[in-house]
């Protein structure tokens, strides 16, 4: 474990009690077969832990802006759908091996954008995907590990310290290399950036510091830092998502059509824009809980 992942910093007792409860959970629903595993964290997401932490008025608070012609029964189902989902995908990914194999069988990469990952791979030339929190995007990783394609990600440790201890170790189970935020995990990715890797990068979260482009025909900061590092050192970008199925277990991993280099402005708002119409489709698999329209 790296010096970014580890911290010797005494853990608060609020932090580990919350972790030895989901330590507990963790445990339990281990110990079911993978088919009912998946499903049961998705029912404690959507009756149990979403309303205790307060999610479904966030979720309410959220459509209200983006999708005020949603009647009260559709907001009513994506106020569980949409923890159901993040429930699910956590159980995915300690899952680990089991998760991976499943999607390492099915291979379920397809879309526009499957033969500009091919080129690329073959010339060597770096690759931004543009991912957000929809579906599930460890799915994509493990989808592309299966190619011979090893994705690099960037994440951000949790705050609950007892908590990184063994979910970046989960995360790093599925695909390989992992850069933690800071100076020390920004310089390694972009040694690997340049070096011809690939690297998946979020974009889908309020950025204080971002252009105020559009969402869902309202104002919001979006990163730019994607569609910047894709301009510096000539790589390919284009977004990535790992849709969940009817099933609620399978998935299809979905490559869109590369961006044509311009301007990061112009770039990212085309990620929106497309993000945007991939959640109007799937509008329960997308994280309605971030604050992604605050205002300062």
């Amino acid at each position: 474990m790296s010096k970014d992942d580890d911290n010797s910093e005494p853990v608060a007792l609020r932090d580990r009690i919350a972790n030895g409860a989901f330590l507990i959970v963790m445990g339990a629903v281990g110990l079911l077969p993978y088919e009912r595993r998946v499903p049961l964290m998705g029912w404690l997401f959507a009756h149990v832990i979403g309303p205790l932490a307060g999610w479904r008025k966030r979720i309410r608070d959220n459509l209200a802006k983006a999708r005020p012609d949603l009647t009260p029964a559709e907001v009513r189902h994506l106020t569980r759908a949409v923890p159901d989902n993040a429930g699910r995908s956590l159980a995915e990914i300690y899952s680990g091996q089991e998760f991976v194999g499943r999607i390492h069988e099915a291979d379920p990469l397809t879309g526009p954008g499957v033969p500009a990952l091919e080129q690329a791979a073959q010339a060597g030339r770096p690759v931004i995907l543009a991912v957000a929190h929809f579906g599930n995007y460890d799915a994509m990783r493990a989808a592309l590990t299966l190619r011979g394609w090893p994705v690099g990600a960037l994440y951000r440790p949790m705050n609950n310290q007892a908590f990184n201890r063994h979910y970046i170790p989960a995360m790093r189970a599925i695909a390989e290399p992992m850069f933690p935020r800071g100076r020390s995990g920004l310089a390694a990715m972009l040694r690997f950036l340049k070096g011809g890797g690939w690297l998946s990068l979020g974009f889908d979260q309020f950025d204080d510091h971002g252009a105020e482009l559009r969402f869902f025909g309202l104002p919001c900061k979006t990163v730019l830092t994607p569609a910047e590092l894709a301009i510096r050192y000539d790589a390919l970008i284009l977004p990535i998502a790992g849709i969940r199925q009817p099933d609620g277990l399978s998935f299809r991993v979905e490559v869109g059509e590369p961006l044509a280099h311009s301007t990061p402005e112009a770039m990212m708002q085309a990620l929106n824009d497309r993000l945007e119409q991939q959640i109007r489709q799937h509008m329960d698999q997308w994280f309605w809980v971030h604050r992604r329209w605050k205002q300062r």
